[in-house]
């Protein structure tokens, strides 16, 4: 079986099972998520390998992190995962890329990420739950940072936080290539109210 193949049964896997033990009906996850029923369905029966998009509004959706997700292994007190399990999440021919370095659900998903952006790649990103927040450390080139429309120019040394809950993205305008880090905690979801 392939990575992608075990990815999508991982995948479909979890996201069944996080959605009913929420009790989530296929039509609450699709308008929580902003995804199709028909996507939903696909998904869990392991017939499509979803966008990343479309996976992190499933896990905002959720109120859990990508990693729970794909269904890491949770529990320990201390997980240590080496570069091999690391996660890529996307990947261009030019070489931008990112890749989900760890999770945790403690107090609502937290997770950490490294960034490369080859120059003149970006990449834009919906709203996330009220009460997401991101922080970002460029270590390398010089990231255009745009929240809700606004531009932010960021050098090599600069670190960020901001609120996640409008649109926002991460493009290199530069010469050379981004390398950051960020982080992102978004609060945890609550089944509705029956």
């Amino acid at each position: 079986m392939s990575d992608l193949d075990q990815l999508t049964q991982s995948l479909a896997r979890s996201l069944k099972r996080r959605r009913n033990e929420r009790g989530f009906t296929l039509d609450a996850l699709a308008a929580r998520a902003g995804v199709s029923r028909g996507m939903i369905i696909q998904i869990e029966q392991a017939r499509t390998n979803p966008s990343v998009g479309i996976t992190v509004k499933l896990a905002d959706a959720l109120g859990i992190s990508i990693t729970t997700l794909l269904d890491y292994e949770q529990g320990s007190q201390v997980r240590l995962v080496p570069p091999e399990q690391a996660v890529r999440m996307w990947s261009t021919e030019a070489g931008s890329s990112t890749t989900l370095l760890v999770g945790t659900e403690a107090r609502g998903p937290f997770e950490l990420w490294s960034w490369h952006l080859a120059p003149g790649e970006g990449r834009d990103s919906d709203a996330h739950p009220p009460g997401t927040v991101e922080l970002l450390h460029v270590s390398r080139g010089e990231l255009t940072l745009v929240v809700d429309g606004a531009e932010h120019v960021l050098p090599a040394g600069t670190s960020v936080t901001f609120e996640a809950d409008v649109a926002h993205g991460y493009h290199n305008k530069g010469a050379e290539p981004v390398e950051m880090t960020m982080s992102i905690s978004v609060p945890p979801a609550h089944a509705p109210s029956h």
